[in-house]
């Protein structure tokens, strides 16, 4: 789930197997990546496009400015090499 919770929550909140569960999201899941949704549904940005006020009024802004993507809220499994762990441990 995008929550990072599980999806037996979903079947407890729905009250279904975890079957039907799997298969209803594998449904919707062909649907919003058909051809028939996505290219009509999803625009990205360019480089011209404007940046809502919401973002450039807040404060933590100034440090993103120049970034061309940002992550929220995603873990990225990362390794480094046996002889580098000391000096990566803890780091983020």
């Amino acid at each position: 789930c995008v929550t990072g919770l599980s999806s037996q929550l979903v079947v407890e909140r729905f009250q279904r197997s975890p079957d039907t569960i799997t298969r209803y999201f594998k449904l919707l899941m062909v649907f919003f990546s058909s051809s028939d949704f996505y290219p009509t549904q999803v625009h990205f940005p360019t480089a011209h496009t404007l940046i809502s006020e919401r973002i450039t009024s807040d404060p933590h802004f100034k440090f993103f400015d120049k970034c061309i993507g940002a992550i929220d809220g995603l873990h990225i499994r990362a390794f480094t090499s046996t002889e580098d762990h000391l000096y990566m441990h803890n780091c983020k």
